[in-house]
């Protein structure tokens, strides 16, 4: 089929690489134009480049020079590949097939852009790759294929992403482009009754309660790395704990956010039934440390209060 890519970093790299060995025909690809204080290296424009498919760099996908170099590629389908902006629907209904994007959840379930982190946050053992077409609403559109994986105890967002949704999701898109050619691809529809829908993180979202368990504080923390960092506080200054345990060791009661005991692991502190060790942590201005680097370097001890 004629296809037009529209992804960017090294998720839309590998995408257009499935697709070529697949032997679609690409058509085209959109990626966003580099901007400062970005890395400059972009492995979408920078393959499709090397690959000889024709470019498109633009700021945003709502301008009417966009709408007028999709047209004229001609494509039959558009494929999204990491894309968190809206697409206008005049775009969309231009290919044959529409459009059909990929989504890091069992839809309907955590519909929005941070579905890997709010899965791990709310302490959900699985979650999915979703490839559906696009329509008017946010992640609505009809399913064509749909996997799950496991979501381990120690995973972070980074994790799950990099050890099984990009690699499932490479795979699923080339094979939900192969089916919409050979005309086998279903439609299903969504289940509204079962719908999420969680909105972008953002830091407001992650200030840590150590008045909740223990094991709701360690999948805030791992939910919200590599960003936005789940926020504390240590003498009124902001701090970021990175990684972190449950501690299994026992302790008398402490003042939620306590801190229990300085250990080799990491900084013991209480919570509303047990502890955490937070094992990598971040001073306001200040740069990812291990928990021994943090303690002798801001001199903290048992008795002091976080939070």
């Amino acid at each position: 089929m004629r296809v037009l890519l529209i992804g960017r970093d090294s998720f839309g790299k590998d995408c257009l690489k499935a697709l070529l060995e697949e032997g679609e025909s690409l058509v085209g690809v959109i990626t966003l134009l580099d901007r400062p204080g970005q890395p400059k290296q972009n492995p979408t424009k920078e393959f499709a480049r090397e690959a000889a498919i024709p470019l498109l760099l633009s700021p945003s996908l709502k301008g009417p020079e966009v709408y007028q170099w999709v047209k004229d590629r001609v494509p039959e389908l558009i494929v999204l590949a990491f894309v968190t902006e809206i697409i206008p629907k005049g775009i969309i209904d231009i290919p044959k097939y529409k459009a059909i994007n990929y989504h890091p959840s069992l839809l309907p379930k955590y519909r929005g852009g941070s579905a890997i982190n709010w899965a791990i946050i709310n302490g959900e053992t699985e979650t999915g790759v979703t490839i559906h077409y696009i329509d008017e609403g946010i992640d609505t559109g009809d399913i064509i294929i749909q996997e799950s994986v496991p979501i381990y105890p120690g995973d972070t967002v980074a994790s799950l992403y990099f050890d099984r949704l990009y690699p499932l999701g490479v795979r699923m898109i080339a094979q939900a482009v192969r089916l919409i050619g050979e005309g086998r691809a279903p439609r299903i529809k969504q289940d509204s009754s079962q719908a999420s829908y969680q909105p972008l993180i953002q830091e407001k979202d992650v200030i840590i309660d150590f008045g909740k368990s223990a094991q709701q504080v360690h999948n805030l923390i791992r939910g919200s790395n590599p960003t936005p960092g789940a926020i504390t506080y240590l003498r009124g200054k902001r701090v970021k704990i990175w990684n972190s345990q449950i501690s299994r060791g026992s302790f008398k009661q402490a003042h939620p956010g306590e801190i229990i005991q300085i250990a080799p692991e990491g900084v013991i502190i209480s919570t509303a039934d047990g502890a955490i060790i937070a094992e990598r942590l971040q001073l306001e201005g200040g740069e990812k440390v291990s928990a021994a680097e943090f303690v002798t370097t801001i001199r903290i001890g048992p008795g002091e209060v976080v939070g």
